[in-house]
């Protein structure tokens, strides 16, 4: 995280008051994302604020696992992959139509490395606070977290939305759940995410995504391949924005 704050309070100390950056036309999810800032894109007016630096809505994606940490795996395939693969692809959508949007990892590494803060022995407790954490230092609007789901039966499939037992939480949920159904031919429900840390404890609204199940076939082979990953970021990536637009 201490690489994101610095990059974020740079950015602040450059500006004269408010912030005025370019979007670069030719961004799209087929180029590479790590020669590209985490912050948001600014739009001169438009994102002025008194109260805090983006007055745009900021979208925080939460990338799933990373480092020591590779989630769920099945056939070779490892979750923490596949999370990034395809929130680096919502990530630069967002950013192509002007949103705010902050990306707490954008390699393979472990968000618990870079807590100093938390004394717990805990490597797992010490990253869901990292993540956690960012919500609350950058003045984030939404978290959306990007996961892979895996069941004991294989013929379990399709996307599902998780989401906090808080309306606004719920909205989102179906937004991003209605747009993935339609994609991916479902007629899934969201859930209560009860036991999720990430869900009782971000104070904004929150949801985990849950893309496909690598435990299915037809999941894995999807959610693995470069071109359905950019269908399912557009999804996502719609969902999110009908939400904005509405609530």
């Amino acid at each position: 995280m201490h690489k994101l704050l610095a990059l974020f309070g740079a950015l602040l100390i450059c500006s004269s008051g408010h912030t005025s950056v370019s979007f670069a036309s030719t961004v799209s999810p087929e180029h590479p994302i790590h020669q590209q800032s985490l912050m948001p894109i600014t739009d001169g007016e438009a994102y002025r604020s008194s109260h805090h630096a983006f007055a745009a809505p900021v979208i925080l994606l939460d990338v799933g696992h990373g480092g020591i940490d590779g989630g769920t795996t099945e056939a070779g395939v490892l979750e923490k992959d596949i999370n990034l693969a395809i929130s680096q692809k919502i990530y630069l959508l967002l950013r192509s139509k002007g949103y705010a949007v902050v990306i707490n990892r954008l390699g393979d590494y472990a968000l618990s490395d870079e807590n100093r803060w938390l004394n717990s022995r805990s490597r797992h407790y010490r990253d869901l606070a990292q993540r956690k954490s960012l919500s609350e230092e950058v003045s984030t609007d939404i978290v959306v977290s990007i996961h892979a789901n895996w069941s004991t039966r294989s013929a379990t499939h399709g996307p599902v939305v998780l989401h906090q037992r808080e309306g606004r939480s719920y909205l989102l949920a179906q937004s991003i759940q209605d747009s993935m159904n339609h994609l991916c031919g479902t007629h899934r429900e969201v859930v209560w995410g009860k036991p999720f840390y990430m869900l009782n404890y971000v104070k904004q609204p929150a949801v985990i995504v849950e893309t496909g199940f690598l435990s299915n076939p037809a999941d894995r082979a999807r959610i693995s391949d470069p071109k359905e990953q950019k269908r399912i970021a557009q999804s996502i990536a719609d969902g999110i924005i009908y939400y904005l637009s509405v609530v």
